[in-house]
């Protein structure tokens, strides 16, 4: 069966390089959603406390609960709990969340500060302070989320200004009602790595600790290194001579007599469709034909293939963004750390 290696000089090299933007490895809050980023959540999980990271970030409180041995602080993003939990953390969304939260519940309050998504509108800050207070939840932060700090445009400098509003705001209403240790962040992968240091309690990072972020004339950013590689084992091989065709509605068709192999990698697995009859390898070796539920064929004879070794490469042949393919790499592959 296809499967996954986990370059783990990589990951503590890109560690390295995030630690120091931040100053301090305790500033670093590792993005572990969606099976971390489709590298395998107790493989980063593990990895990342072997290098000292002490804070993560995940969906669920399924996600919370497979990791609460390895850290001290998880923050759940998309989650609403039955009970308390003094490691965990969870995000307010909306307004009308707060009064589904069990008494004492750590929370941190998500404002919307211009990307329209997930969070309270800024106007309902106070609101919120005092649902919070009558609810009887421990309130440990103030965070927002930035829509566009990967790209040269307004609304990157509009939410910063935005948050910097919450902010004294949020510090008045903390003495008011008696909060006095909140806690801010703001910064994703795109944003640490703009700025160039960290002014906050912490940041979120994600695509940069993988490897995959992409930030144009950044040179910090262009020494990040992928930490995750995906290889195929043959299932098949034959000889195809000219004018033959391969795979569902006969898609290719042979100019030449050549060698194909079919391998265990499929749209099943994660190998995006999108790849047919565009895909080649990072050894150039050109897929052949559509790629289909458990299998996809390639012009070459080799055992096993590299499938790819840079989701960012890999992503611009399928026309998308390294995030979807690496997220689309299922959870049953096996993965092992190299």
């Amino acid at each position: 069966m296809a499967y996954i290696t986990l370059n783990k000089n990589n990951f503590f090299h890109n560690l390295d390089i995030i630690a120091k933007l931040t100053c301090t490895k305790d500033k670093i809050a590792l993005v572990l959603k969606d099976n971390a980023y489709g590298h395998g959540l107790l493989e980063i999980a593990q990895m990342a406390k072997e290098y000292g990271i002490t804070k993560v970030v995940v969906r669920s409180y399924d996600e919370a609960k497979q990791v609460q041995s390895y850290f001290k602080y998880i923050l759940v993003l998309a989650d609403t709990p039955t009970i308390s939990n003094s490691k965990f953390h969870f995000t307010i969304n909306d307004i009308k969340q707060i009064e589904k939260f069990p008494k004492d519940t750590k929370v941190e309050l998500k404002v919307n500060t211009a990307m329209n998504r997930n969070g309270i509108e800024m106007d309902e800050l106070s609101l919120a302070f005092e649902l919070i207070k009558k609810q009887q939840l421990q309130l440990e932060a103030i965070f927002t989320h930035h829509s566009s700090a990967d790209e040269e445009n307004k609304y990157y400098d509009l939410q910063n200004s935005n948050f910097q509003e919450i902010k004294k705001k949020a510090i008045e209403l903390a003495k008011k009602y008696d909060f006095p240790t909140l806690g801010f962040h703001s910064a994703n992968s795109a944003a640490l790595f703009r700025e160039k240091s960290c002014g906050e309690d912490m940041a979120r990072v994600g695509i940069a600790a993988y490897g995959c972020l992409e930030l144009a004339d950044n040179k910090m950013q262009k020494e990040l290194q992928p930490i995750l590689s995906v290889y195929a084992k043959k299932l098949s091989c034959r000889i195809l001579k000219s004018g033959e065709c391969v795979g569902y509605s006969a898609t290719f068709r042979s100019q030449t007599q050549c060698v194909i192999s079919n391998y265990d990698f499929g749209y099943g697995d994660g190998f995006l469709r999108a790849c047919s009859n565009r895909y080649s390898t990072p050894k150039n070796i050109k897929i052949a034909g559509r790629i289909s539920m458990d299998n996809s064929s390639f012009i070459t004879d080799e055992e096993e293939l590299l499938i790819f070794d840079d989701a960012r490469v890999a992503a611009k042949m399928a026309g998308t963004i390294s995030y979807e393919m690496l997220t689309s790499l299922k959870a049953n592959l096996k993965r092992s750390i190299t």
